[in-house]
Formats: C-alpha cells, sequence, structure tokens
C-alpha cells in the first residue's frame, strides 16, 4: 500500500518553472514504477511522465519532452517533476501516481495522490 501527496503547484508565467514532488509513504515504495498525470478542465486525465522503480528509465509524453524531468529518490520516498518552458497548455491539476510496473497507461496505476493544480498564464 501507497500513499501519495502532491506539492509545489501555483501560478506561473509562460516561459517560467515548477518543480512538483510527491511524497509518498508505504513500505513498498521502491517496487513501484511511478508517474505524473495532469487533467485539464474539460479533458481526459493524460500521462506526462514515468520513471522505473530503479530510477534508471524514465519516459515522456511528446508534449512535455525536453522540458520536464522527473526523478526520484527511493532514500526519501519522493518523485519530482521538474518542469521549465512552461506554457498555458500546461494548464491542469497534476496528479502522482504508483504502478507495479513501468508504464503511461493510465488504468495500471493502483494508487493516486489528490492532485496539486498549475496554472500557467499568456
Amino acid at each position: 500500500q501507497v500513499q501519495l501527496v502532491e506539492s509545489g503547484g501555483g501560478l506561473v508565467q509562460a516561459g517560467g518553472s515548477l518543480r512538483l514532488s510527491c511524497a509518498a509513504s508505504g513500505r513498498t515504495f521502491r517496487s513501484y514504477a511511478m508517474g505524473w498525470f495532469r487533467q485539464a478542465p474539460g479533458k481526459e486525465r493524460e500521462f506526462v511522465a514515468g520513471i522505473s522503480w530503479s530510477g534508471g528509465s524514465t519516459y515522456y509524453a511528446d508534449s512535455v519532452k525536453g522540458r520536464f524531468t522527473i526523478s526520484r529518490d527511493n532514500g526519501k520516498n519522493t518523485v519530482t517533476l521538474q518542469m521549465n518552458s512552461l506554457k498555458p497548455e500546461d494548464t491542469a491539476v497534476y496528479y502522482c501516481a504508483a504502478a507495479t510496473r513501468f508504464t503511461p497507461r493510465e488504468y495500471e496505476y493502483d494508487y493516486w495522490g489528490q492532485g496539486t493544480q498549475v496554472t500557467v498564464s499568456s
């Protein structure tokens, strides 16, 4: 069982940066791949970035590749999403999630945080 809590969201101008953090609790954290998803108003939740249990593999949605970086620190039970060159289209609620395997598929994630709002102004 894993509990996830996101933080770091806020309001930023286009071109700016934000760093999101996900604090995980649970003794099995290191066995989980982690991902970030986002959901904008009126849109489906979409995959943003994922990282394997070891941190050795990452994968990004095309829309954020080159701008966002996902990382994890298993010793601290944290996952981060560094977001640079933000665009208004990045505005969404961002969710941290845990899966038993490295995957971009939403339905394979077992645990979810409650989300943190990111708003990018134009």
